[in-house]
């Protein structure tokens, strides 16, 4: 077997079945799920139908770099969203097709990082732990930067020494992040393409939570934007990463797409044709008609509002609570250790929601995601408002 398996840690929601094992929640309460990012809004309609629609595409070998007219509507799409100049993207060269984002985060690691070079890959700390497994499994060191309320919840760039960014061989950003929805400013998106430029690594976004929002008239920068602004116009040593599982509540068409730096995609296309992971023809199909439709998630986008609205009203008064700049969780403080506020809330309220710390690794500075608690707002409004009832009730049960 890959002695590197053997460095992989537990998957958060292993940690947090091992948690409630032995809970017996009321029984005459219903469950409420709030411990993991899966949109529970039904997929537009219209998604639904492309998909049966072109379903006479099953005959056929899909091709790993995708359909045309699917690279030129992520393309557009692309530069539409982030005021790209138009013809900059070619969607020959620049975009690539994926199954979702977890596959395309994971798998960039093993075609990108070069095991002979003594390499690290930065990531945010607490994060997605794909970063993590692809890093151990690429054979490179995990490097841990904290994400803590004094700075605004974004990573701490400024403490990581020069050393550490020349054996930097990938820095993955989360923006806006998971779980915190910080958004990484424009200013900082472009000091960071410097020293990727400089120290020769390649920055992979993971911009999967960019269409959900508080502000419509603020929508978050993306990394492609800040290196059009810098007039690099080759994307070099950039690479972002979409979906559309929270964008258009289809996390089972598992469809999304990379792109930016053509020298890095055409190595990992390469990487991706052993793999044997194209998208399947009618997902290809749906996912053109769900790129080129803004409607649906402008639609999405009100009704996570409605819910941060309801469910801040309610816990506002009695926990300390940011609103997130985007994404579709809270991260709540807790006023006990998170596992054992978890606990409590699962045991006697039939609400699930996510310890903080099994989120995060243990640095210098502690582990930066203990004592708060990952709270995903994806039901609908009505469960969302439930959940925050009986959470409050929870916190004012440690207040007696």
């Amino acid at each position: 077997m890959n002695p590197d398996l053997d460095r992989l840690q537990p998957y958060p929601f292993q940690k947090l079945a091992a948690l409630k094992a032995d809970c017996r929640p009321p029984a005459e309460l219903e469950p409420i799920l709030l411990s993991i990012g899966e949109p529970k809004q039904p997929t537009p309609h219209f998604i639904t139908e492309a998909v049966i629609a072109h379903m006479h595409g099953l005959s056929q070998y899909p091709l790993t770099r995708g359909q045309d007219d699917l690279r030129t509507a992520i393309a557009e799409w692309l530069t539409q969203r982030f005021g790209l100049p138009p013809g900059a993207l070619d969607p020959a060269r620049h975009v690539l097709p994926v199954n979702g984002t977890r596959e395309a985060l994971f798998a960039v690691a093993q075609a990108v990082v070069d095991r002979s070079a003594n390499p690290c890959v930065l990531m945010p700390n607490p994060f997605y732990q794909i970063y993590e497994g692809a890093a151990l499994l690429a054979g490179a060191e995990p490097v841990y930067l904290d994400c803590l309320e004094e700075n605004d919840y974004l990573p701490d760039f400024d403490s990581v020494p020069d050393s550490t960014w020349a054996r930097c061989q990938i820095l993955y950003l989360c923006s806006p992040g998971n779980p915190t929805g910080a958004v990484i400013p424009r200013e900082t998106l472009q000091r960071l393409i410097e020293l990727a430029q400089r120290h020769d690594f390649i920055i992979c976004s993971d911009e999967c939570y960019s269409e959900i929002y508080a502000d419509e008239s603020a929508p978050p920068p993306g990394l492609l934007q800040a290196a059009a602004a810098m007039g690099l116009d080759d994307w070099r040593n950039c690479l972002v990463f979409h979906s559309l599982s929270k964008r258009s509540n289809a996390p089972g068409m598992r469809s999304g797409f990379v792109a930016g730096d053509a020298r890095v995609l055409e190595r990992f296309h390469q990487y991706r044709t052993y793999h044997g992971c194209a998208m399947p023809p009618p997902f290809q199909a749906a996912s053109i008609a769900a790129w080129r439709d803004e409607d649906h998630v402008r639609h999405n986008r009100d009704a996570y509002r409605a819910r941060f609205d309801a469910v801040l009203e309610i816990l506002s008064p009695h926990v300390a609570l940011r609103r997130p700049e985007a994404g579709f969780y809270l991260w709540m403080k807790t006023p006990v250790n998170d596992e054992e506020f978890a606990r409590r809330l699962y045991c006697g309220h039939h609400v699930t929601v996510l310890p903080g710390s099994y989120l995060s690794r243990e640095t210098e500075r502690g582990n930066p995601g203990s004592h708060h608690v990952r709270i995903a707002l994806v039901p609908e409004l009505d469960e969302c408002i439930e959940a925050a009832g009986r959470i409050r009730d929870c916190l004012l049960s440690l207040q007696n």
